[in-house]
């Protein structure tokens, strides 16, 4: 574990490589890194549910089970057209 010296030594060592004007800049740059990183996360872990809802859609626009066999059919005779 590091402790609060070494945070204090990289803290310097980063000071005098990148100046004092450039440091806000470069932690600005990592926060919205951070923050992307966490909302792709927050997506992947969402698609992966198949407990959650799609907000995009209202129940009306899903389609149905009837319509989901009939995509289905129609996929098949259309490879099967193609062999």
């Amino acid at each position: 574990m590091i402790g609060m010296q070494e945070v204090i030594v990289i803290a310097l060592i980063i000071l005098l490589l990148f100046g004092g004007k450039k440091i806000p800049e470069l932690m600005k740059g990592l926060g919205q890194g951070v923050k992307s990183f966490k909302n792709e996360m927050n997506g992947v872990v969402d698609s992966d549910n198949p407990t959650t809802t799609d907000k995009t859609q209202s129940p009306s626009d899903r389609p149905t089970s009837d319509q989901a066999s009939r995509a289905t059919k129609d996929t098949d005779e259309t490879a099967q057209s193609q062999k």
